[in-house]
């Protein structure tokens, strides 16, 4: 049936990229058009959006952490051919302007943003399911890594000061 629809492995490729992979994209792309000067509430969102994607579409988090470390990303060289480096450079300038401005930290490499995002996202809800048997990690929910990775982007590794109390 496969051959009757798709003639070429390049069809069928064009497709999956049209159907289902261009409108996570676009849901992904949207974060940074919809906080254009805040990149705190950006990162935010993105690490929600990436949790929302993975949960909506269960094939997304290991395709594209697959896609990631490959030495041959098929997937990844059809959509950089289909659509050029345009998407990955307006991401990159975005962030070096907002270094520029003082909003973002400037010692951040602009290249690595994103990835480390997939990393701190996509990398743990792969591997959830590898965790099963883990006594400590097979309660993790996609909430707790979202909230893990939040609260690294905004308040790093370093010692914090104790949180106030409300009576």
């Amino acid at each position: 049936m496969v051959h009757y629809y798709f003639k070429t492995r390049d069809q069928l490729l064009d497709v999956l990229i049209e159907e289902r992979f261009l409108p996570v994209r676009t849901s992904i792309e949207g974060v940074f058009q919809t906080h254009p000067n805040d990149p705190v509430a950006a990162f935010t969102l993105l690490v929600k959006r990436l949790m929302d994607i993975t949960s909506d579409y269960p094939w997304f988090a290991p395709l594209w952490l697959r896609e990631v470390i490959s030495e041959n990303p098929l997937l990844k060289q059809r959509v950089q051919k289909r659509m050029g480096p345009a998407h990955q450079k307006s991401l990159y300038q975005c962030i070096e302007r907002w270094q520029a401005e003082g909003r973002l930290n400037a010692n951040l490499e602009p290249s690595l943003v994103f990835i480390t995002l997939v990393g701190l996202t996509i990398l743990p809800l792969t591997a959830a399911k590898a965790w099963r048997d883990d006594p400590v990690r097979s309660q993790l929910s996609a909430e707790a890594i979202a909230q893990h990775a939040i609260t690294l982007l905004l308040q790093g590794v370093g010692p914090q000061p104790p949180a106030k109390r409300t009576r």
